[in-house]
């Protein structure tokens, strides 16, 4: 096996978001993802398994940073839980912001894995879930937040998010993603506080 050298992976990775996001996960092919990344075909399998390892790689990249930093932000003891709340969707859209491409490729694509039983799909995913929930608890412990039941929420607002990113991904000149994020405070915190 040949030495991993430079920023190859980094560099597959980057030209994989942005192949998967123009073409679709399934349309897509290794060979366009090497083109893209400017590297020999058989070089990917230095690296990766294969597609699908690749798209793997991807969620982990993509959840992994979100959970370390929302870990940071659900254990600040300075921080309200309302506060918390703003930091977590500020969190998210800052994230999806930076690359549009990588946006579509998460609204598209994580349904796929997550359906998927024959894959492991990346345990930072369920990890910042599980921080979000708990924020909200500790809010409705706190009386700061209305009686919700959770897991619901979980999903509705995931379903939002999701909805609102592929929007914003495919059609950036509808509206601007800081709007979106005006409006989804307002909303989670119209819903949620208690008056």
């Amino acid at each position: 096996m040949r030495k991993k050298e430079g920023n190859k992976e980094k560099d597959i990775l980057e030209a994989a978001v942005r192949i998967f996001a123009e073409q679709g996960y399934h349309n897509a092919k290794i060979s366009h993802v090497a083109d893209e990344a400017r590297v020999a075909t058989g070089s990917i399998y230095v690296y990766f398994k294969n597609k699908e390892d690749i798209l793997l790689k991807i969620f982990e990249e993509i959840w992994r940073p979100l959970y370390l930093e929302l870990k940071k932000i659900s254990t600040n003891r300075k921080l309200t839980a309302i506060e918390k709340i703003e930091f977590l969707i500020d969190l998210v859209f800052d994230f999806f912001i930076e690359n549009p491409a990588r946006a579509i490729v998460f609204v598209n694509e994580q349904n796929h894995l997550l359906k998927n039983t024959e894959v492991q799909f990346t345990d930072y995913y369920e990890k910042f879930m599980s921080l979000g929930e708990s924020i909200i608890k500790s809010g409705i412990r706190k009386g700061a937040f209305n009686k919700v039941d959770v897991v619901i929420f979980r999903y509705f607002i995931l379903g939002g998010l999701r909805n609102l990113l592929n929007h914003w991904a495919e059609n950036p000149n509808d509206f601007s993603l800081n709007k979106i994020r005006q409006n989804v405070k307002f909303l989670l915190k119209n819903g949620l506080l208690k008056k």
